[in-house]
Parts: structure tokens; C-alpha cells; sequence
């Protein structure tokens, strides 16, 4: 696991010092666990989500491939922008189909879910987590950054840490912070 982890980090670095090689070498290594990222994300997604893990992997494989612009410091921070990516493309996902519906069905997610994956209860829009989430990144970033890395990537305490370069007491501090501040902007439900 840990030559593993030092391998996505050397072929991370080659690939942001220019040679294309290195990213056909990382493909490998790193796409099972951006398919559970992407079955993850979909499991907290309503029944007959049109969306398959296999094309949210595509989808997010093609956008970081064109991350030409990023100096890749390691595997943490490679699952964290794949993280964002997978985020991203859910909501603009989730737009499109309310769009579509004219704003009615708006799909569910379990704020909780990043630590009680099976827990029943009530749902959250994705789009209004996802404003929600933009409030909290203009009043305090990095707490925004530890949900995106608890919550969407699914990341552990020690994960998120390694990723921001922070304590995993400051994680599990921000983590019951955010949760309190965003379960309050989205109206107590959680």
C-alpha cells in the first residue's frame, strides 16, 4: 500500500513535469479508487440516477487530465481535485436534470453520509449543499475543503489531514464545525 502510494506520487510528479507517459502509467493505479469515489457519490444519489460510476470516472478522468496547470504534490491531493471534479459534474448533473423538470425533483443526499453511509433520514438538494458550500468556503476555506474531503471524497480523518497539511485534531475539530454550520443553513436538515 505504501509503495503504492509512493508510485501514484512519483508518477503524479512526472506527469506535472510534462511527461504524458507518466499518466498512462498513473490510470492504472488510481482508477479503482476513483470508481468507489464515483459509486460512493451515487450510492447518496435518488433512485434512477441517470448518471453510471463508469461515466462519472470518464467524466472526471477527462477534466483532470486537462489540469495542465496543477503541480501535483501527491496522491491526497490528487483524490482531493478528483473529489472536487466528481462534485462538480454531480451538481451540474443534478442542474441540468431540475432544469429539465422545470426545478421539480431535485435529488437527495445524506449530509451524515461521509460517516453513516447506511443512515436513514431525511435527504439534502444537492444544489442547495453545493451554494451552501460556497457560503462556507468565502467565510473559512479550509473547513469548506475538509467537508468536500469527508463528504464527497469520502476521505478519512487522517486522509483529509495528510491532503491539507493540517492535525487530525484540526480536521475532527472543522469537520463537527462545518457540519453544525451547513446542517443550520440548510434549515436543520442533515
Amino acid at each position: 500500500m505504501v509503495a503504492e502510494r509512493e508510485e501514484v506520487t512519483r508518477l503524479l510528479v512526472e506527469w506535472s513535469d510534462g511527461r504524458a507517459d507518466a499518466l498512462d502509467a498513473l490510470m492504472p493505479l488510481v482508477y479503482d479508487e476513483l470508481r468507489r469515489l464515483a459509486r460512493s457519490y451515487l450510492g447518496r444519489e435518488r433512485a434512477g440516477h441517470t448518471l453510471q460510476p463508469t461515466a462519472l470516472v470518464n467524466e472526471a478522468y477527462l477534466r483532470l487530465v486537462d489540469q495542465r496547470s496543477v503541480r501535483w504534490q501527491n496522491r491526497a491531493h490528487f483524490f482531493g481535485i478528483a473529489a472536487q471534479l466528481m462534485r462538480r459534474l454531480l451538481v451540474d448533473h443534478a442542474r441540468a436534470a431540475n432544469a429539465e423538470k422545470r426545478g421539480g425533483g431535485a435529488p437527495r443526499l445524506e449530509l451524515e453520509a461521509a460517516e453513516h453511509a447506511a443512515a436513514p433520514g431525511p435527504g439534502v438538494d444537492l444544489e442547495e449543499l453545493d451554494r451552501a458550500l460556497e457560503r462556507l468556503a468565502r467565510i473559512d476555506p479550509r473547513q469548506s475543503r475538509i467537508v468536500e474531503l469527508r463528504y464527497f471524497a469520502g476521505a478519512t480523518n487522517e486522509e483529509t489531514a495528510e491532503a491539507l497539511s493540517i492535525a487530525v485534531a484540526t480536521v475532527k475539530r472543522d469537520w463537527t464545525v462545518a457540519r453544525a454550520w451547513l446542517r443550520r443553513e440548510l434549515g436543520g436538515s442533515s
